[in-house]
Order: structure tokens, then C-alpha cells, then sequence
């Protein structure tokens, strides 16, 4: 694989990274698929709010020392 590969249509289609693939069985599309899921934030997952909302949370129900 070179250096001057940019885009995932040409990552997808480097004959080395293609020969990793069909030895784990994996076909581009998955990789694809993947990567799209990976992008956008599922509707239905929780969202965590962030470490001092929670902490102040915890502690104005007395549920942390």
C-alpha cells in the first residue's frame, strides 16, 4: 500500500488491503456499512451527558459523598 492513498474507494480497492479482506472474509461493502453506522449517532442510543452534570447530579441526591 502507498502513502498517497486519500479516499476509502481507493483504500478498498489497494490489492494488499484487498488480499487482508478475502483472507477475513470481509467484503467491502461491510467495511462500507460499518463505517457509515459508525458516523452518524444511532437515534435510539442513549446519550451520556457529560462527567460534571452527573457529578452534580450525584451529589444533589446525596447518592455520592
Amino acid at each position: 500500500m502507498n502513502d498517497s492513498i486519500s479516499t476509502l474507494d481507493e483504500l478498498l480497492s489497494d490489492p494488499m488491503v484487498l488480499l487482508v479482506m478475502e483472507r477475513d472474509r470481509v467484503r467491502p461493502e461491510q467495511v462500507r456499512m460499518l463505517l457509515e453506522r459508525a458516523r452518524r449517532p444511532a437515534a435510539e442510543e442513549p446519550v451520556v451527558p457529560p462527567a460534571h452534570v452527573i457529578a452534580r447530579t450525584c451529589q444533589k441526591f446525596w447518592l455520592c459523598p
